[in-house]
């Protein structure tokens, strides 16, 4: 990526890396006169701390550069901020946003949305051990809407955060993570917002700018490689008033997980399904918790991300500044996922006595059943071609210098996002016959036997399905602002504002379609099996040798069995969020000698309609195997006043004391707000919405102590609190509902959301350093301690996160090693039950070959170390899932001019 940059000279390059303390003011000055144009929303929180300096040009390139020019905005800024400069995330391994932010301090972030299991690519960001949904994603300062394309993600579970994996890094100016908040910013971020800034094309420092990548991924299971490409052309006139930009981006992926899946936990012999004759053999197991299926889980699938983004702007004179920026981004998601499983749900709801039994902690850890049982295995074989997330906006942005004194900004613009599943041919087998198991805890997969696994042996047919759904995300919005500059002391100027926003969010779920139980003709079988090396990166004894049928041989199927006619309208499913949201703020900008600060208030109001189907009615629409419903509206308006203030302190050249307070806010998920009900039939299980759910306040607290110690230096301390008066929690009780896999009305345990309160608070170290000869260390530390009211975790809070990255650089070469952990935490509900990812640590590196000036060569390499990431119940003698996904590898070639 170009940098801004100019001449060469050698004793000043010394200077700038090496030198004293005044060379990295001046290189603070150089680089805020050079940084790209903020938002209005951005621009009250940034004020230099000292006047711009004249000196002659210096370079400062590549990595360092960026790390300093990263280092001056955080510095200047009023308020608790982490920045990353384009030509850091350039110099990472890093494909999209969200894998280049984990390495910040106060960042987590997870390779998943919910319930789909993590993968090889970071998906989602969060801020200091809260859940991702807290977290506001911003583009230039605007709401920026999204997709996913997994099905649950897309009717299930629906949050508020954007998936990142349609976000490359390639579009990306700079990117600020606000770690506290001001009365001018957007409010949705309870947590902190991470505003990703595009380039623009008057901030280039030549009339043509032009970059090209091309290169290749490479995954070690899939073990294929595929072709990634991007490039940007920039133009500007000679007097820079009007320019445009451009860029596309192609990237192709093949991804393989391998795992080993536990689909939730059930008891045994419960008021609804009594087990006499297993607790009769064994009452120790009376009440027990037994896994409901044990799988070997295969996923496979190919990833196309493309799109692009558009710029132009135009700056006739002094005082207007126009810019109207588009971005689009597609991510096609074909994938195929088999899971061969223990059926071990269907012998406790028939009571059918094992051979053996072990419990422990109130958990079945081992058991095993004899020859002939029946239903031993069950087979999930889905598919899902078509599978699409996609984003886009149009966004136009103006300024207006009317006097020296008063500036006028506005923005305004349309973003929209989809998920899509088409279709989702599935097909459900069934064989017989002996099996066991033997769980290891988290130490290793469970120990697995079954004899008939590497054909379809007596197979026969227990389900089959096919789902087509589809999300849809919308937002128009519109903003104005006013900044007005005073003379007095220390009141230096007043910011004030309105924004308005729309937001839809709707779900449909046209078809759910569903055949009978055993079916006497299966699809046909062509001798098809699991790769041979299928497992071997995750030890323990999951069954590896395992038959498959053709993506071609289900799809023939399913289009022969399952019913998908109108009757199999799945009414509980679908969901419609409309908001209106209506801000305005007031803020005054402060300082004096040595010190700076803003202070305000924004007033927020929130009116949300929420279309829930509920089961009946007196004129109910009917027609659905779910039975008659009725569309029923549910409005709620909400007024929150939100103040704020941020205070800095310069206590010398080199140290800067912060504080910050402010009163914050995010709207539930759109999923718990829109009500809709979805089973799992096998175990009665399931989760629902609460249409009448309060937004999330909390009242936040920050501190934090910055040396400069040196240039690119930093050594910090912050402090954060966080104080939930109204947080979203879950609880579960009974429910009746059609069960449509056993054909009767039963009864549900059903997870649904409730406001309740909470804390988080902890603290942040940081520090980073060149150390001489081209070496350079960043480190940093984050401890979150969160929890309910009822002492039950917070979503995604974990107690430690760090990352340790070193690296070297010279003209030609720069190589940097990035390692990041983060402890175990709370996923979520799944089949009402919590879900926790363990801990997981991540070895990167990336390597940077200088040709020329102008042509580069890069090797990245992502999870060096394959870890695996595992998943847990209630404890840690629950698992929930083991998964290996390989280790990733970049590599290409980038030119620009």
């Amino acid at each position: 990526m170009r940098i801004a940059r100019s001449t060469l000279i050698g004793a000043a390059v010394a200077m700038a890396l090496f030198g004293r303390d005044e060379t990295l003011y001046a290189q603070q000055a150089q680089a805020q006169a050079q940084a790209p144009a903020q938002t209005p929303a951005q621009a009250s929180s940034t004020a230099p701390s000292a006047a711009p300096v004249e000196l002659q040009e210096v370079v400062v390139s590549g990595l360092r550069y960026s790390l300093q020019a990263a280092l001056t905005i955080k510095r200047d800024s009023v308020q608790n901020v982490e920045v990353i400069k384009a030509d850091d995330i350039g110099k990472l391994p890093d494909k999209n946003v969200a894998d280049a932010v984990q390495r910040l301090p106060g960042v987590n972030t997870a390779s998943a949305a919910g319930g789909e299991g993590g993968f090889d690519e970071n998906d989602r960001v969060a801020i200091r051990g809260t859940s991702p949904s807290l977290t506001q994603t911003t583009i230039n300062g605007h709401a920026v809407a999204s997709g996913d394309w997994f099905i649950l993600d897309q009717y299930s579970l629906v949050g508020r955060s954007v998936s990142y994996t349609l976000l490359p890094s390639e579009i990306v100016g700079s990117v600020v993570v606000h770690k506290t908040q001001s009365a001018d910013m957007t409010e949705g971020g309870v947590a902190g917002d991470v505003d990703i800034q595009t380039r623009h094309p008057l901030d280039m420092k030549h009339g043509v700018t032009a970059e090209a990548f091309v290169g290749g991924e490479y995954g070690s299971l899939a073990a294929k490689a595929s072709p990634q490409a991007n490039g940007m052309l920039a133009w500007k006139n000679d007097d820079s008033t009007f320019g445009a930009l451009g860029q596309v981006f192609y990237e192709e992926r093949k991804l393989r997980r391998d795992g080993q899946e536990f689909l939730g936990y059930s008891p045994i012999n419960t008021a609804t399904n009594p087990d006499p004759a297993i607790v009769a053999a064994f009452p120790e197991a009376n009440g027990a918790l037994m896994p409901n299926e044990i799988g070997s889980a295969l996923f496979e699938q190919t990833r196309k991300r493309e799109g692009g983004l558009v710029d132009f702007q135009i700056k006739p004179n002094d005082q207007l500044t126009l810019d109207l920026n588009g971005f689009y981004s597609d991510l096609k998601a074909d994938n195929q996922n088999r899971n061969y499983m223990l059926f071990l749900i269907n012998q406790i709801a028939n009571d059918r006595v094992p051979s053996s039994m072990t419990v422990q902690n109130g958990t079945v850890v081992a058991a095993q059943w004899p020859a002939g049982t029946p239903n031993a295995i069950v087979y999930d074989q889905i598919m899902r071609p078509g599978a699409e997330a996609s984003t886009w906006y149009t966004d136009l942005t103006g300024k207006y210098e009317a006097s020296d004194h008063l500036t006028m900004s506005g923005q305004f613009g349309y973003t929209a996002g989809l998920g899509n599943t088409p279709q989702q041919p599935a097909q459900e087998s069934c064989q017989n016959g002996a099996f066991g198991y033997k769980m290891n805890g988290l130490t290793a997969p469970a120990d697995v036997n079954y004899a008939d696994s590497g054909a379809p042996t007596g197979v026969g047919n227990c389900w089959g399905w096919t789902d087509v759904t589809k999300a849809t995300d919308s937002e128009v919005y519109g903003q104005l602002d006013a900044l007005l500059k005073l003379d007095n002391d220390p009141f230096r100027s007043v910011k004030f504002g309105v924004r308005y926003a729309e937001h839809k969010h709707e779900v449909t779920f046209p078809i759910n379609g569903n055949c009978c139980n055993n079916w006497a003709v299966p699809p046909v079988y062509t001798g098809e099996t699991y790769p041979s090396n299928f497992g071997s990166g995750l030890g323990g004894g999951l069954l590896t040798n395992i038959w498959q049928y053709s993506q071609s041989a289900i799809e023939t199927w399913v289009s022969q069995q399952v019913k998908t006619g109108p009757n199999r309208f799945y009414w509980p499913g679908e969901s419609n969020v409309h908001e209106k949201d209506l801000a305005g703020y007031a803020m005054a900008n402060v300082g004096g000698d040595g010190w700076s600060g803003n202070f305000g208030v924004r007033v927020v109001s929130t009116h949300v309609t929420s279309i829930v189907n509920q089961g009946g009615g007196t004129n109910p629409i009917v027609g659905s195997d779910w039975g008659p419903y009725t569309p029923t509206p549910f409005t709620n308006t909400y007024l929150d006043v939100l103040p704020s203030a941020n205070l800095k302190f310069d206590l010398n050249k080199e140290t800067v004391l912060r504080f910050s307070a402010a009163q914050t806010m995010a709207r539930p998920d759109y999923s718990a707000l829109g009500g809709a009900v979805n089973t799992t039939d096998l175990n009665w299980t399931g989760n629902g919405g609460n249409p009448n759910l309060k937004p999330i306040k909390a009242a936040t607290y920050d501190t934090s102590l910055e040396w400069y110690f040196a240039p690119q230096s930093l050594l910090a301390v912050s402090l954060f609190y966080m104080d939930f008066s109204s947080y979203v929690d879950f609880t579960t009780g009974p429910m009746q509902l059609y069960n449509d896999h056993y054909g009767v009305v039963g009864t549900y345990q059903i997870s649904s959301p409730f406001n309740t309160t909470a804390e988080n608070k902890g603290f942040e170290l940081s520090y980073q350093q060149p150390l001489g000869a081209g070496f350079g260390i960043q480190a940093n530390y984050t401890h979150a301690n969160g929890a309910t009211a009822d002492d039950t975790p917070m979503v995604g809070n974990s107690t430690n996160t760090y990352n340790a990255i070193g690296y070297w650089e010279n003209k030609l070469l720069s190589v940097r090693l990035a390692y990041t952990y983060r402890s175990q935490f709370l996923v979520g509900l799944d089949r009402s039950y919590a879900e926790y990812m363990d801990s997981l640590g991540s070895l990167d590196a990336s390597v940077n070959v200088n040709l020329t000036q102008n042509v580069s060569l890069s090797l990245d390499g992502l999870n060096l170390t394959d870890q695996i990431s595992k998943y847990y119940g209630e404890n840690t003698s629950q698992p929930r899932a083991f998964y290996d996904n390989g280790r990733v590898y970049y590599a290409g070639i980038h030119v620009k001019f």
